[in-house]
């Protein structure tokens, strides 16, 4: 029995997962079969793979992967390896950051690994899979797919799956000829697929994007899009029709936007999707935006709020009447934001009512209702009725136009306490911003009571963080004000996948409307005005809170330099 697998199997046996004696029955076995000990420990079923790998990963000092739950190999990664040798030593390349990572059943292998590393060219770091797994993966990869395991989706793969019977209810305006040709098996797995590692990586956002020769499929995870796949251009058009199908939009239509909405249910989890279609060169382009329902309501700690600025806010939010604004661009986490600040005030002595585009997170005891255009339902007309439900709080989703922040400030005015969010660069751009909406400053001044502005920057992975010191003429170059010279990174490990980063964090600011702020409105002032009067009464920049949180070794410095602009002196 090799030294390693005799490792292997007194720490399981020391662990408890295995008694002595079926730990030696395992042993004969393997010898008797000349397989490794692990071969066929799992095949025993005794123990659950991801248990027993993870137990011989951590005895051999690398990461174990789940070739099962990783869906995604990249077609370029796949071609580093030949297929030959991938077969011959049970080794298949997962992704690349810096060096390859290869999976493979048998680390101990030595010279099978030297021979990968010879045949890519450079060193190569391994990770720890079962035999099962990684021949399930030769298989699909190198059998024609390009991208995910699923069915190739080829013309003969096509022409030979069978093929679903419509679904009257599920059958979308524009002609049942093309509605037809979209249920065929492969068409329906792939879509399903692509939703399914957009999910299991927790992406935000799945772009499929048609190129003069491919269609590609982008994912944006942690604000970072990353390229999944590509398909032939020619499967463009039914990929387009399946998913216009699962959310109700017209197929005929293919000169104009769409928007549209899919809900599904996966593994206990409830998704809301929404799905805008745009006209391209190349075709139609489509965007599908991932919304958890059953997603938890965060503290405002939880989201990056300093305590100085959490306090501040809580000030805000327990008045009984003004309007406060968060601001940010699209997909900085404002709703989350105004989510978590109304889950403070939540309570049944008030009565909250909100309008959005969509409801995102459902909340107890708060009625929330959400936009329908075709029905005639809009911001606008959605808050004009809500001021008769006798709201004590409203939420408006977002202010698009001059009538609805007209009824906002309206209802700010008349004792109600109003929260929303409008697009800007930072919170002093939010009161220009309303006067280009031709709002008069007296108004502003006498219904606006803070704004809160924000970005999302990714954080640094825990498992791998590392400080490191930067040279102080460096940090001016970057415009980096600070005497900090010790700051934090990544080193990039499987958890973060090579990134060195893990999930994202907010930077804020907090603009409070105060007397000398509202003189200044009333002047017409300008966003760099009003600015830099705010930072001079105490304001702390989005700069500056992103400064600390480096310092801290939440984030680096150079998210915060991307996600920010210098402070106005």
């Amino acid at each position: 029995m090799k030294s390693h697998d005799q490792k292997l199997r007194n720490e399981l046996v020391i662990q408890g997962l295995l008694k002595e004696e079926v730990a030696k029955r395992i042993s004969d076995e393997a010898a008797k079969l000349r397989k490794p000990f692990q071969e066929i420990l799992l095949r025993s079923g005794l123990i659950a793979d991801e248990k027993a790998l993870s137990v011989e990963a951590e005895i051999l000092g690398i990461s174990f992967l789940d070739l099962d739950k990783y869906l995604m190999i990249n077609e370029k990664i796949i071609q580093m390896v030949p297929e030959t040798l991938a077969r011959a030593h049970h080794v298949i390349p997962v992704f690349k950051i810096g060096k390859l990572t290869v999976a493979t059943a048998d680390p101990t292998n030595l010279l099978a690994l030297d021979e990968v590393r010879e045949a890519v060219g450079e060193d190569i770091d391994i990770v720890l899979s079962s035999h099962d797994m990684i021949q399930k993966a030769i298989d699909q990869y190198y059998g024609g797919a390009r991208g995910v395991p699923m069915p190739h989706p080829s013309s003969e793969a096509l022409e030979k799956e069978s093929i679903f019977k419509i679904n009257r209810t599920e059958e979308a305006p524009g002609g049942q000829d093309q509605a037809e040709a979209t249920q065929e098996v492969p068409i329906i797995k792939m879509v399903n697929t692509i939703i399914m590692a957009a999910v299991e990586e927790k992406a935000s956002d799945i772009h499929i994007e048609p190129d003069e020769n491919v269609l590609r499929i982008r994912n944006r995870v942690d604000g970072v899009m990353h390229e999944k796949m590509t398909l032939e251009k020619k499967m463009l058009a039914a990929v387009v029709s399946r998913i216009k199908i699962m959310s109700k939009l017209d197929i005929a239509e293919t000169r104009k936007p769409q928007d549209g909405k899919i809900r599904l249910k996966i593994e206990n989890q409830d998704l809301d999707i929404r799905v805008s279609t745009f006209p391209t060169t190349h075709g139609e382009n489509i965007v599908l935006r991932l919304l958890e329902q059953s997603k938890v309501v965060l503290g405002m700690g939880e989201l990056g709020i300093s305590i100085e600025i959490i306090k501040k806010v809580e000030q805000l939010i327990t008045k009984p009447y003004g309007m406060i604004l968060v601001t940010g661009p699209t997909g900085s986490g404002k709703t989350t934001t105004l989510y978590a600040a109304l889950n403070k005030i939540n309570s049944m002595d008030k009565n909250i009512i909100t309008i959005e585009d969509p409801v995102e997170y459902q909340m107890p005891i708060i009625r929330q209702t959400q936009v329908n255009v075709k029905a005639g339902l809009t911001f606008a007309t959605g808050l004009r009725n809500i001021l008769r439900q006798d709201p004590d709080v409203i939420l408006v989703g977002e202010i698009r136009d001059a009538e609805t922040v007209t009824i906002a400030i309206e209802a700010a005015l008349t004792g109600h306490l109003v929260f929303s969010t409008i697009h800007t660069n930072d919170a002093a751009g939010a009161v220009t911003r309303l006067m280009d909406m031709q709002i008069e400053p007296f108004l502003i001044t006498s219904s606006l009571i803070g704004v809160l502005a924000q970005r999302l920057v990714r954080a640094i992975c825990e498992k791998c963080r590392e400080a490191y010191t930067v040279d102080a003429e460096v940090l001016k170059k970057m415009g980096v004000k600070t005497d900090k010279a010790q700051f934090y990174r990544g080193r990039g490990c499987l958890d973060c996948k090579k990134s060195g980063y893990t999930k994202r964090i907010g930077l804020f600011e907090l603009l409070l409307i105060d007397e000398d702020i509202r003189r200044l409105i009333l002047t017409r002032a300008s966003n760099k005005e009003i600015k830099a009067l705010a930072i001079k009464k105490g304001m702390i920049s989005m700069r500056l809170d992103g400064l600390k949180k480096a310092e801290q070794g939440i984030t680096t410095v150079e998210e915060v330099l991307k996600a920010t602009t210098e402070e106005e002196e």
